[in-house]
């Protein structure tokens, strides 16, 4: 039977902004991450985690491997494990993820909040 749940989203408060997980279950996450201007998530990496985005609103820089590219509202990627990457706002933005369910599969090569190693986003 289908479940509803008006009060399942859960908000995480994070340096660069916050991060709205909206469906959790053990095949697959839905948040929406809201990144302030001028700030960046860690450098980072999966060894599992799959995960594709959909920049809602504002704008980004995506890092992904040794390039990287420009994302405004309506733009999408996908994110394989293994590969590095890094998303900074150019303006405030909200980024629709949907992933897998590894949350915690989170490998930092660098962090602006000094935030380090393996940890959950």
């Amino acid at each position: 039977m289908p479940e509803i749940d008006k009060a399942s989203a859960h908000r995480v408060d994070k340096p660069w902004g916050y991060e709205l997980r909206w469906a959790t279950t053990d095949r697959y996450l839905g948040k929406v991450l809201h990144v302030n201007r001028g700030e960046a998530l860690s450098l980072q990496y999966h060894v599992r985690k799959d995960e594709s985005i959909l920049v809602a609103s504002g704008s980004i820089d995506l890092e992904l491997e040794d390039r990287v590219y420009r994302l405004g509202p309506g733009d999408t990627a996908h994110i394989p494990p293994g590969a590095r990457h890094r998303m900074t706002a150019i303006e405030d933005c909200d980024i629709f993820e949907v992933s897998t369910p590894d949350i915690e599969d989170v490998v930092r090569l660098d962090d602006r909040y000094g935030r380090e190693g393996t940890s959950d986003g």
